[in-house]
C-alpha cells in the first residue's frame, strides 16, 4: 500500500495564509482515494467553535419616528434602549418595547441612563434628579433642572453628573464636589477602576481631587475604551493606544482599518470593537473582521455600542438595535440545521433550490424558484446525502438521495427527445418564456431546454456517488446505469452534442472536436470539455459494460488529443479575446464555473479510470488545478482533490466550513473602500487582495463565483439552500479529514 508523501508548499503570490494557521498538506493511501475511508494523517476533530450570528431586534412601532440615543446592558443581562420617547428594553423574542415594569417612572423620559461600573446596576438621569431601583430604591438626589445631561457611576457608588458647564460628584445621595468646565468642550465622560475620565475633540482629561488634569492633547478624538492600564482612543482617522495615566503613546495611530473614522470603541472580553458610520469591525490576531450591510446590521451608521458579559455586542443605529453574538456550535450541529432547513424550505420536486422572498427575510413569503443550473446545484445536495449515508448509514440520507434522483430521472422523461436531459421543469402556466421553455408530453407541465455542461457534470457526479454509496440492489444500480446510458447514448448518437428540440446543438452542450479543438490550449474550454467527455464515457462503460463507450473514449484520446487536452497545465490558461462562441468572448475572464465543473469532473475521471496509468495522470491533473486554486481556501476544492490525489489543506478546509455563514440570505456587501486590505495588481483570476476575505464579509455565493470579489449586489430578496456547504462537509467526514470527537 503506497503512501503519498506529506508535501510542503509555500504561499503563492496571491495567497497570504493566517499567521496562526499553518497549512497542512496531508496524504491519503491510494486505497482510501477510491473505496475506503481509512485514517487520514493530520485529521481534525470537530470540536466546538464560535459562530458569528446576527440578531436584528423587532422595534416597537412607535419608535419608527423616535430618536434612538443609547443602549446599555445591566448585570441581569437585560438590554435597555434610551430614546426620545422614553426608556425601552428587550423582551423575549428579540423584541424592543417600552419598559413599563416600574410604575410612575415608566412615564418619564430619562436624559441619560448608565450602569454602575462592575456592579451593573441601572441608573437613571432626569432633568432634575437621578435615581436607581437598586438597593431598595434608596439611591436618589434632586438638583436644579437643566444642568446635567450625562451620568456615570463608579464601582464605589460615586455618581458623576456632567453638563456643558458643570460636573458634580454625589456620594450617598449628597453632592460632594462640583467643577466648572465651561469652555472645555468635555462632551463624553467615562469611568475606569473608580476614576473618571473626560473626552473632548482635542483632549483627554482625568477628574482628580484638585480639578481636571489633561492627559493627552490631539485632534479629532471621538471615543475612549479602557483595558488594564491602556487607553484606546478612537479618532477621525483611526485608533491609538495610550498609557492611561501619563498619556504616553503605546501604539501610534492605526490607519490600516476597514473604516478610519471611528465613532465608538469598546472592549468586549479581550476583543477590541470599533463602530463607524459604515459598519463595525473587530480586531482579530492578524486581521480586522468587518461587519457591514444587511447580513449584520439594519443600517451601517452606528451611533452607540456596548457589550454584555458573554461578549455579545450591541450596535445601535438611527433606526434599530442589532446584536452580534458568537454562539458555540460544532460542524455537526451546523450541518443538521442546514439539512433541516433544506427539507423545510428549499425543495422543489426533489431539486434543491434557491428561494425568493415576497418580503426580504420573511420565510412565510418565500417561493421556490427554478434555476438554469437546478441539476448542478442539486447534485451537490444529493452528493452530500450519499456521503452522509456512507459515513453514518442513516436510512434518512439514503431516502433523500433517491428522492432527488427522481427529479433527475424526470429531466429525461418529461420531454419527447430521446436521452436529452431537460435543464429543469415546472407546472404549466408559471413560466411564459417560449424561447427556451416547451410544453411537456404531460399537458400539465413545461420543460426547459438549452441544457449545458454545468448540468451534464452534475449528472455524472450524481450517478457516480449513487452507484458507489447508495444503490444496493441490481434494480437500483440499473436505474443509475440507465440514466447515464440514456444521456451518453444521446451524446454519441448526436455527434458529441446535446441536440435540443430545434434539432441544433445547445449553446454549451458541445464535446465534438470541431468545437473543443478549435480553441487554443490556453482557453479553458479545450481542457474542460475534453475531461467532461472522457469522464462520461468512462462512467458509462463502468456502469453498463458497453464497449462502445470505452472504444469512443480511447478514440477521442488517441486520435483527437483529448488526453493531451486534459493534461494541459492550468498555469498556461490565460486571458484571451481571440475566440468568440455564439457572441460570447471566450477567455475574457477566469471562469469560476469551470473550476467547479473541473473538480467534480476530476472525481469521476479518477474513480472510473480505465487503468492505473490514466488514474495517475488524472491525479496529477487534479493536483495541478488545486495548486492554482489554493488561495480561494474552498473546502470543496480541497475535498475533491483529496479524494483524487490525497492532497488537502486541512486548515483551510476547516476554516471554510466553520466560517461559512449560517445566514444564507443573499445580501449586498461592500469592501472596496477598506483601508486594511493588501491590494494586488489586476490579474486574470481577479484576485483582488493578498488575503481572502472572511465568508461573513463576502456575498453569500455558490462555488462558481469569485470569492475575491470585494463588492456584490443583492437586497436580501433571496436565500441559498446551503448545499454548497453540505457536500464538502460530508466528503470531509467520509475522507476523515474531519472526525467527530
Amino acid at each position: 500500500m503506497k503512501i503519498l508523501a506529506i508535501l510542503a508548499s509555500n504561499s503563492t503570490l496571491y495567497y497570504h495564509h493566517n499567521k496562526m494557521q499553518k497549512k497542512t498538506i496531508v496524504a491519503l493511501t491510494l486505497c482510501l482515494v477510491f473505496g475506503c475511508s481509512g485514517m487520514l494523517a493530520g485529521q481534525i476533530q470537530d470540536h466546538p467553535f464560535l459562530q458569528a450570528e446576527s440578531v436584528k431586534y423587532k422595534m416597537a412601532p412607535e419608535l419608527k419616528d423616535a430618536k434612538l440615543i443609547k443602549t446599555v446592558v445591566d448585570y441581569n443581562q437585560i438590554v435597555y434602549l434610551l430614546t426620545s420617547k422614553g426608556l425601552y428594553r428587550e423582551f423575549e423574542g428579540n423584541e424592543i418595547a417600552k419598559d413599563l415594569l416600574y410604575r410612575k417612572i415608566s412615564d418619564w423620559t430619562p436624559v441619560d441612563v448608565t450602569t454602575q461600573e462592575e456592579e451593573g446596576y441601572l441608573y437613571y438621569l432626569y432633568s432634575d434628579r437621578f435615581l436607581s431601583n437598586a438597593h431598595a430604591g434608596a439611591i436618589f438626589a434632586k438638583f436644579p433642572a437643566g444642568i446635567y445631561n450625562q451620568l456615570v457611576v463608579n464601582k464605589q457608588g460615586t455618581v458623576l453628573l456632567a453638563g456643558p458647564n458643570k460636573v458634580a460628584l454625589y456620594i450617598n445621595n449628597e453632592k460632594s464636589a462640583e467643577y466648572d468646565i465651561h469652555g472645555a468642550g468635555l462632551n463624553k465622560w467615562y469611568v475606569h477602576k473608580g476614576a473618571f475620565y473626560a473626552l473632548s475633540a482635542g483632549s483627554i482629561c482625568k477628574l482628580e481631587k484638585n480639578g481636571i488634569r489633561k492627559i493627552f492633547t490631539g485632534d479629532g478624538l471621538n471615543a475612549l475604551a479602557f483595558k488594564g492600564d491602556s487607553l484606546y482612543v478612537g479618532t477621525q482617522s483611526g485608533f491609538m493606544i495610550l498609557q492611561k495615566e501619563s498619556g504616553k503613546i503605546l501604539m501610534p495611530l492605526q490607519q490600516r482599518l476597514p473604516v478610519q473614522t471611528i465613532t465608538g470603541i469598546t472592549i468586549a472580553g479581550k476583543d477590541l470593537w470599533c463602530a463607524t458610520d459604515d459598519g463595525a469591525f473587530r480586531q482579530d490576531s492578524d486581521r480586522y473582521r468587518y461587519f457591514e450591510g444587511k447580513r449584520w446590521l439594519d443600517q451601517n451608521k452606528i451611533i452607540d455600542l456596548t457589550a454584555d458579559q458573554a461578549g455579545n455586542l450591541y450596535l445601535l443605529t438611527p433606526t434599530g438595535l442589532n446584536k452580534i453574538s458568537f454562539v458555540k456550535t460544532t460542524l455537526a450541529e451546523k450541518t443538521k440545521k442546514i439539512e433541516d432547513d433544506i427539507r423545510k424550505y428549499h425543495l422543489r420536486f426533489g431539486f434543491v433550490c434557491e428561494i425568493q422572498y415576497g418580503v426580504p427575510g420573511q420565510l412565510p413569503t418565500a417561493r421556490a424558484v427554478d434555476n438554469d443550473n437546478d441539476g448542478l446545484w442539486t447534485s451537490l445536495y444529493l452528493g452530500s446525502q450519499a456521503f452522509r449515508y456512507a459515513v453514518t448509514g442513516e436510512e434518512e440520507a439514503r431516502r433523500y438521495a433517491w428522492e432527488s434522483f427522481e427529479a433527475f430521472e424526470r429531466l429525461l422523461s418529461i420531454n419527447h427527445l430521446k436521452g436529452f436531459p431537460s435543464r429543469t421543469f415546472e407546472r404549466k402556466g408559471i413560466i411564459h418564456d417560449t424561447i427556451v421553455w416547451r410544453a411537456a408530453k404531460d399537458p400539465e407541465w413545461d420543460w426547459k431546454g438549452t441544457t449545458s455542461t454545468d448540468e451534464y457534470i452534475g449528472y455524472l457526479f450524481v450517478a457516480s456517488v449513487l452507484d458507489q454509496f447508495v444503490a444496493k440492489t441490481p434494480q437500483e444500480k440499473g436505474r443509475v446505469a440507465s440514466f447515464i446510458d440514456a444521456i451518453m447514448t444521446h451524446i454519441l448518437d448526436n455527434n458529441l452534442y446535446f441536440v435540443d428540440y430545434d434539432g441544433k446543438p445547445t449553446k454549451w452542450g458541445r464535446w465534438n472536436p470541431e468545437y473543443v479543438n478549435a480553441y487554443a490550449p490556453y482557453v479553458s474550454d479545450r481542457k474542460l470539455n475534453s475531461a467532461h467527455l472522457i469522464a462520461g464515457l468512462q462512467l458509462a462503460y463502468a456502469l453498463t459494460g458497453k464497449e462502445r463507450y470505452k472504444q469512443k473514449a480511447f478514440e477521442m484520446m488517441d486520435q483527437y488529443g483529448y488526453l493531451d487536452n486534459i493534461m494541459i497545465p492550468m498555469k498556461t490558461i490565460q486571458r484571451t479575446t481571440d475566440f468568440v462562441h455564439l457572441k460570447e468572448v471566450m477567455g475574457d475572464e477566469w471562469n469560476h464555473s469551470d473550476d467547479e465543473m473541473s473538480f467534480m469532473t476530476y472525481y469521476v475521471l479518477a474513480k472510473y479510470a480505465f487503468n492505473d496509468t490514466l488514474k495517475k495522470k488524472y491525479q496529477w491533473v487534479a493536483k495541478d488545478h488545486w495548486e492554482i486554486e489554493k488561495p480561494e481556501r474552498d473546502a470543496l476544492w480541497n475535498v475533491l482533490t483529496c479524494a483524487v490525489s490525497g492532497d488537502v489543506d486541512t486548515t483551510s478546509t476547516l476554516w471554510h466550513l466553520r466560517e461559512y455563514c449560517t445566514d444564507l440570505n443573499r445580501y449586498s456587501v461592500h469592501n472596496s473602500h477598506r483601508k486594511d486590505l493588501d491590494r494586488l495588481p489586476d490579474n486574470f483570476r481577479h484576485q483582488t487582495t493578498r488575503q481572502l476575505l472572511l465568508p461573513g464579509e463576502r456575498e453569500m455565493h455558490r462555488h462558481n463565483t469569485n470569492p475575491f470579489a470585494l463588492d456584490a449586489g443583492g437586497d436580501g430578496q433571496s436565500r441559498l439552500a446551503g448545499d454548497e456547504y453540505l457536500l464538502p462537509y460530508w466528503m470531509a467526514r467520509y475522507l476523515k479529514i474531519i472526525v467527530n470527537p
